[in-house]
């Protein structure tokens, strides 16, 4: 294969696999992102409940599937009483807490970093083509198969 038809394969091949996976990309950049500052889950002592479809879609994104299960209540509240916990004295101090907000901003900011490249990309890969149908029938199948896939 000479080299020039090897490059416009290689290049159409990356072309449209991109607007292909790109809804998929962007998906779990987002979801990514809402599961690492936790808004998908409540904590315990906490008054925040989280709305059912950030729920459903981090289980997607964890799971591949939306259906959460039913939470098991703990031994502790099944049984009705609090279990006698023996009184052992701490060998050492605990340690300090660490607090991971800034590797939770570098990654917020490495998904937006995604989501704005594959944007970008999906902008170029439309305006930079004379198939205008066949990259928006290639971004659509990319939405419609993962549904379907759900579905199934």
């Amino acid at each position: 294969m000479p080299a020039n038809k090897l490059h416009k394969t290689l290049r159409l091949t990356h072309h449209y696999s991109g607007v292909f996976f790109a809804p998929a990309l962007l998906f779990f950049a987002f979801t990514g992102a809402l599961q690492m500052f936790g808004l998908h889950e409540s904590s315990r002592g906490s008054s925040y409940v989280p709305p059912s479809i950030l729920v459903h879609l981090s289980q997607l994104h964890k799971k591949g599937t939306v259906y959460v299960p039913p939470r098991r209540p703990s031994p502790a509240a099944a049984a009705g009483a609090k279990p006698e916990s023996p009184k052992v004295p701490p060998i050492s101090p605990p340690a300090p807490a660490h607090s991971a907000l800034a590797e939770k901003v570098f990654f917020a900011l490495t998904a937006l970093g995604l989501v704005v490249s594959t944007c970008t990309g999906l902008a170029m890969a439309w305006r930079y083509t004379r198939r205008k149908l066949v990259v928006s029938i290639v971004f659509a199948a990319g939405i419609a198969v993962p549904l379907l896939l759900l579905l199934v």
